[in-house]
């Protein structure tokens, strides 16, 4: 086994890690000071010692002004960056896991073009549906639209990489790359075809934001995120096993073909409805499994719901900032995490070839 292979299988020589438990005493002990934080900063800071009042004065709830910004805007919005963090964080280790590859990311199966291009359809051509259904559906048609589109175009994929009944990872990897430069040729011509208002709202969701974030938007990136990480940590030893190789994963019991069934189709979902509601963020997918495996190594049993965890921190780290540093003007939230990812991403490649 070569040494890059034994690094990434987590069987060659390790640098000393973290342990698991420390890893989620320092993780949970950061994220607890990262809401904090984006709790008490924005365009109307609430202190420390208001938001500590009001946390134990459930009487204030209704009338206070702190109050009203806190449960009404900023607790959703803070809620909706845990869970996109995590489910970013969370699908990149799985889809890293399935290609055993450090460089792969939740946009190789196609999910978040397609997610793209459906909203791109719906803001663009949306007004010339029917008037009962335009009225119907009103602003909830680019998130539906972006849910099915990033299903659509990963089914898509999926049959188009099934040889004899049996996936082919590096085929699924190319049709992938296929369908993101048609998507992002589609979403192309509907810049063109849009008038200016539509092309400001196509292009503030293409940016990515949590701005407009409400406790519907909470309630549905919950389920799914919640339940593909209790499911996919069962599946740990398995991604270990399948780290050594297809064949040898096989040899050790493990049902390769269903494996990747459930890690691609969960990555489509957690995916898929993450990014119908706050638009494309790059870069955390990328990231968080990264950084876990530099902390922690690559049993999966630790980098799963590490990289959920580390993801969560840094997407409330980055949304704090998109809405304080040119306050009252909000960021967009995927420039920012470019900024900022790009270069931390460099960092870790640079400390992980170190250590090899």
């Amino acid at each position: 086994m070569s040494t890059a292979t034994a690094a990434w299988s987590g069987t060659g020589p390790q640098p000393q890690r973290l342990s698991a438990p420390s890893l989620a005493l320092i993780g949970l002990t950061t994220l607890v000071l990262a809401l904090a934080w984006g709790a008490t900063q924005g365009a109307y800071a609430i202190s420390v010692r208001s938001l500590w009042a009001l946390m134990t004065s459930p009487a204030q709830w209704a009338t206070h002004p702190d109050a009203q910004v806190f449960f009404h805007i900023r607790a959703p919005r803070l809620l909706m960056a845990l869970l996109s963090g995590a489910g970013l964080g969370l699908t990149g280790a799985l889809v890293q896991g399935l290609y055993r590859n450090p460089l792969a990311d939740p946009s190789l199966i196609g999910v978040t073009s397609g997610a793209a291009l459906g909203a791109g359809l719906a803001i663009v051509l949306g007004t010339t549906m029917p008037v009962v259904w335009w009225q119907f559906l009103g602003s909830s048609l680019p998130l539906l639209t972006a849910f099915l589109g990033g299903l659509a175009v990963t089914a898509l994929v999926w049959r188009w990489s099934s040889i004899q009944g049996q996936v082919r990872l590096p085929l699924l990897l190319l049709m992938g790359v296929a369908v993101n430069a048609l998507a992002a040729s589609g979403l192309g011509w509907l810049s063109f075809m849009a008038n200016d208002t539509q092309l400001r709202s196509l292009t503030f969701w293409l940016l990515g934001s949590l701005s407009g974030t409400r406790w519907t938007s909470v309630a549905w990136a919950a389920p799914p995120v919640l339940l593909a990480l209790w499911l996919t940590w069962r599946l740990a030893p398995q991604f270990n096993a399948l780290a050594l190789g297809e064949a040898q994963a096989r040899l050790m019991g493990v049902a390769v073909d269903r494996l990747k069934q459930h890690g691609v189709w969960w990555s489509a979902l957690v995916v898929g409805v993450l990014t119908a509601h706050i638009g494309m963020v790059g870069f955390v997918g990328l990231i968080a499994p990264h950084g876990v495996r530099l902390l922690a190594g690559a049993d999966h049993r630790v980098v799963l719901p590490g990289s959920a965890l580390l993801g969560a921190i840094l997407l409330i780290l980055a949304d704090t900032a998109a809405r304080t540093v040119v306050a009252p003007i909000e960021l967009p939230l995927g420039v920012l995490t470019g900024l900022l990812g790009a270069p931390l991403f460099l960092w870790m490649l640079r400390q992980r070839h170190a250590s090899v």
